[in-house]
């Protein structure tokens, strides 16, 4: 064994993969692996740990990490001549990256990136951490031991007590495993069941109690710090007052205006607070602090994806500017380059830290979107100097606390959040309030090209990844149908980008031939195949698309990933979505997701697709299978119901039915329909239409009940099941309005 372990040498393999986060390893003297079959078999052969080093580009701690250790040629040699590194782009491999954070969080009771793991020949983990400071660091002092420390005890450990370690990683591996069988269990008492009516719609109830709980009464949002925006929490919140009274009754309306208070409050603080790029556009991944004003740099797609249909939910149902602005901000962001690729889809992230300046050679976290006074002076006239510094809270001693500044970067520096109101202000400096926002718009221009000009911007991830894209394409074409009378132009811009994501992805990341969906693509399509959240997140902005078009092909499409997604991930056995296809031989566990994270559940998601399809196509099928999606998590969802807000609505549906409203003709009563469907928040509602020019031909092939309806008629039907009952003018402002 020890011959074998002495003799490989190892290069640094990191320019032959395609990710951008891996290839910026590609100079250190550690000699990373990739994570492939030949990577795995040599870990075995030379019977070494893997150290598995999973981040992402965006990740500022990762890039931390990678130069006080990764660079460092101590760390590197042992690394090299005691173990098999290899470094993983949780983007394209989240299998991976959630097999080894689920073991990090059950042993250290927490996670994060970057993820660092040693595992076993056979895959099984044994010890894991984040950030680990290196050896030249100030951290390593505070902490107590440093990377190489562990570098050392972790070797010390395989190399005298190899046996005691496997079976340690088999134990924890085991009790992995019982942990995964949250879904797998069936129904009560561990039994397959078809009884769907066990949730109770008071569990809706339950939920915003355990919000309520959590929530933070000053400023919004949930929990103290680090604060996360958590848009799959903010929705139901926001939808709740919007069901039909039933719900609420059960809920009660107090609660539910309450509810809706509580996500209204979150989403404002967070549109005027430094998570918000307030001269340029999108939001950050978190805030440092509890009153959003510290961002962590970074902003990813799968962030703003989600954001874009919460705020437009909140404008629909408040009419504020404020949220409006904030739509047009998050899809402006979506749609403009850098975000924006030549090929139509939408890239995965943008950096943290970036270079100060175009001579400078230092990256540093926040550079691109921080200012002094100084510079305030520098770019501003007076005028817009005492406005925009009172309105940003810009200060000359800087706006950042030094304990959140342990580097010393942030010294004199401001993140800008909005600290007075218009009219707070106007009566302050003396000026009328529409000065006041001429003054502040022209000063945000001045900042922003001085911004575009003179600071390199962060570093791009310009992976196109499925299910991001799909968030992503779903949020803009749902802007753009509800906003096609208030920003014509605007939304016309962002259903142009939707199709245009929704075609790259048929185009360079779709099979037909055998309905595969590939997960990244990026100087080509990625060898990984597609994994459930890619279908599941791709056919939901494909319902979108057809609801804002009407054309039967993104309806189409949907379809026909909804067969391969069932035939790949469907568990007849006990029902619900496995997050990875059958038979992985690098994946440990095969688990089913209900709970929502950073992003929405795959089998909230699904559940929500099947019953839509089901019902738009009037396929019973499809409607069986989501209500068996929702049963199969009952014992789940009874317990914890405020970490399943995702898959709520579909309980909903489950209880009440989800129907569809069919349009027919293009009359007065239709276009009032479809305006209002479009306007105004209608959970488990979809849209069908026949004729006004919209493309049926395939849906009138798939549902029988729009099979031989004449167009030219105008009619308004509501459908649940195989009932269909048409509506007068009166019952369509009752029931639907």
């Amino acid at each position: 064994m020890s011959d074998a372990n002495n003799r490989v040498s190892l290069k640094n393999c990191c320019n032959e993969s395609k990710s951008p986060y891996v290839r910026s390893h590609a100079d250190n003297p550690t000699a990373w692996q990739l994570w492939t079959p030949q990577t795995l078999e040599l870990a075995k052969t030379t019977n070494r740990l893997l150290f598995v080093s999973i981040g992402y580009s965006a990740c500022h701690w990762c890039h931390v990490m990678a130069h006080e250790s990764f660079d460092d040629p101590r760390i590197a040699q042992l690394l090299n001549e005691q173990f098999i590194p290899v470094k993983i782009d949780r983007e394209e491999r989240p299998d991976i990256d959630r097999q080894y954070m689920d073991f990090l969080q059950a042993t250290n009771g927490g996670g994060g990136w970057p993820l660092n793991v040693f595992v076993t020949p056979d895959l099984e983990p044994i010890f894991g951490g984040t950030y680990w400071p290196g050896p030249k660091s100030e951290r390593a002092k505070q902490a107590g031991a440093s990377f190489e420390d562990i570098l050392l005890k972790v070797s010390t450990a395989w190399r005298e007590q190899e046996d005691r370690c496997r079976q340690s990683a088999k134990e924890i591996t085991r009790q992995l495993r019982e942990f995964a069988q949250e879904g797998s269990i069936g129904g009560k008492d561990g039994h397959r069941t078809d009884d769907h009516d066990e949730l109770e719609l008071d569990l809706l109830d339950d939920a915003f109690q355990h919000y309520k709980m959590r929530y933070d009464d000053k400023h919004g949002g949930f929990g103290s710090a680090p604060k996360f925006p958590t848009p799959v929490h903010l929705r139901p919140l926001l939808r709740v007052a919007s069901y039909p009274a039933t719900v609420r009754e059960i809920v009660g309306e107090e609660e539910c205006v309450e509810a809706r208070g509580m996500a209204l409050k979150s989403l404002e603080k967070m549109a005027k607070g430094g998570i918000k790029d307030q001269i340029g556009h999108g939001f950050a991944r978190y805030s440092v602090t509890r009153d959003w004003s510290l961002p962590h740099f970074e902003k990813m797609l799968y962030d703003n994806a989600q954001l874009l249909p919460v705020y437009l939910d909140a404008y629909l149902l408040t009419k504020s500017p404020l949220f409006l602005d904030t739509v047009h901000d998050i899809a402006t962001y979506l749609t403009s380059p850098p975000m924006q690729s030549e090929l139509g889809g939408i890239h995965s992230a943008e950096d943290a830290d970036s270079l100060p300046s175009a001579d400078a050679t230092h990256k540093s976290e926040g550079a691109f979107y921080v200012w002094t006074m100084e510079e305030f002076k520098k770019v501003l006239s007076e005028d817009e100097l005492n406005v925009c510094a009172k309105y940003w809270n810009v200060k000359e001693e800087g706006n950042v606390d030094r304990r959140h500044d342990a580097q010393g970067e942030l010294v004199k520096q401001n993140t800008l959040c909005v600290s007075h109101k218009i009219v707070d202000l106007a009566k302050e400096l003396s000026l009328t309030e529409e000065v006041v926002k001429q003054t502040i718009e022209s000063g945000r221009k001045k900042l922003l090209a001085y911004r575009d000009e003179h600071r390199p911007r962060p570093a791009l991830d310009d992976k196109i990844v499925t299910s991001w894209n799909g968030l992503a394409i779903g949020g803009l074409a749902r802007a753009s149908a509800a906003l096609q009378e208030t920003s014509p132009e605007a939304s016309a811009t962002w259903l142009s980008a939707a199709k245009k994501a929704a075609s790259c992805i048929e185009k360079h990341l779709f099979d037909p031939q055998n309905g595969l969906l590939r997960r990244v693509y990026r100087e080509g399509p990625g060898e990984t195949q597609g994994f459930a959240d890619d279908y599941a997140f791709f056919i939901s902005g494909l319902l979108d698309l057809y609801e804002t078009t009407f054309d039967s092909n993104f309806l189409k499409f949907a379809d026909t990933l909804q067969l391969t997604q069932n035939k790949l991930f469907w568990d007849d056995v006990k029902y619900g979505f496995f997050s990875t296809p059958a038979n992985q031989p690098d994946i440990l566990i095969r688990t089913k997701d209900a709970m929502d994270n950073a992003e929405p559940s795959v089998n909230g998601v699904s559940a929500s697709n099947l019953f839509r399809l089901g019902s738009v196509l009037n396929d019973e099928n499809y409607t069986k299978m989501a209500r068996r999606t929702v049963a199969c998590f009952e014992v789940e969802i009874e317990q914890h119901p405020g970490l399943f807000s995702g898959i709520l609505s579909s309980v909903v549906a489950t209880r009440l039915g989800a129907k569809s409203v069919m349009v027919v003709g293009d009359g007065e009563a239709a276009r009032a329909v479809l305006k209002n469907a479009r306007e105004k928040v209608r959970p488990n509602y979809s849209v069908l239409r026949i004729g006004g020019g919209a493309n049926s031909e395939w849906l009138r092939s798939r549902n029988e009940l729009v099979k031989d309806l004449n167009e030219t008629r105008e009619m308004v039907q509501i459908c649940e099941g195989q009932t269909c009952r048409l509506l007068n003018l009166q019952q369509i402002e009752e029931e639907l309005f």
